[in-house]
């Protein structure tokens, strides 16, 4: 099967569709989390994805947040901002929709999947070789593919020598997938790799292969519905670099 494996769209709807015209058929899409949060457009991206097919979406910290399943205090000021006004305008249908999403990693056949990690599915990011390390412990399958951190890379183990490599991975260039790797495809909505084009990955289960995207998108456009809205100047102005 071809699946897009998306992650961190934070109500981009621009970027969203750009990484969907993108990524083109596929069998099924895997969404690790976070819909809302930062973006100006909660409602459109909640109804977008709800209506992809052969959907598998995770619940993300953000989301958490903006059900009211954790007090909006443990964001920083910026990003509570985003989510008071995300939690005053979603509609009820879509509040219900984020609820139905898990909180929990799951296996969908050779794969782990979470929004954070195996370990902490909410809010542990995996940066450094020391925190996947542990991971690596909390996964039985011989991949994992998390999101939250906003940045495509991958961790891989030697089982061998027990060293685990970092590497930010290539646009296009696609990945042989062997036990046992942790990978992310980056943020939809919000990259922080330094590449402010839309991120995903495609992964092909009968190859076993892992191909990193990037996509351009119109983000002048998003800015200034950011700051039409009044919502934090920093999160339009990150999305221009992908900081």
């Amino acid at each position: 099967m071809r699946i897009l494996v998306m992650s961190d769209i934070h109500a981009n709807y621009t970027a969203l569709e750009a990484v969907l015209r993108d990524a083109g058929k596929v069998d099924e899409t895997w969404c690790l989390g976070d819909l809302v949060g930062y973006g100006p457009d909660p409602n459109a991206v909640v109804e977008e994805v709800r209506e992809i097919p052969n959907l598998v979406c995770l619940m993300g910290n953000h989301d958490v947040g903006v059900i009211g399943r954790m007090p909006l205090e443990t964001f920083n000021g910026e990003a509570r901002r985003s989510l008071m006004y995300h939690e005053k305008v979603l509609t009820t249908t879509n509040l219900d929709y984020l609820k139905t999403l898990p909180m929990v990693a799951k296996e969908r056949g050779e794969a782990t999947i979470a929004h954070g990690s195996p370990r902490d599915p909410l809010w542990e990011y995996i940066l450094n070789s020391l925190t996947a390390r542990v991971n690596f412990e909390h996964f039985s399958t011989p991949w994992c593919f998390v999101g939250h951190s906003h940045i495509q890379c991958l961790f891989v183990l030697n089982e061998e020598t027990k060293q685990i490599l970092l590497d930010q991975t290539k646009p296009d260039t696609s990945i042989q997938l062997h036990p046992k790797m942790i990978l992310n495809p980056g943020s939809v909505g919000q990259p922080r790799d330094r590449d402010p084009r839309a991120a995903y990955a495609i992964y092909d289960t009968a190859a076993r292969t892992w191909t990193p995207k990037r996509v351009p998108y119109n983000i002048a456009e998003v800015q200034a519905r950011i700051r039409e809205l009044k919502l934090p100047e920093k999160h339009a102005a990150r999305l221009a670099e992908g900081w």
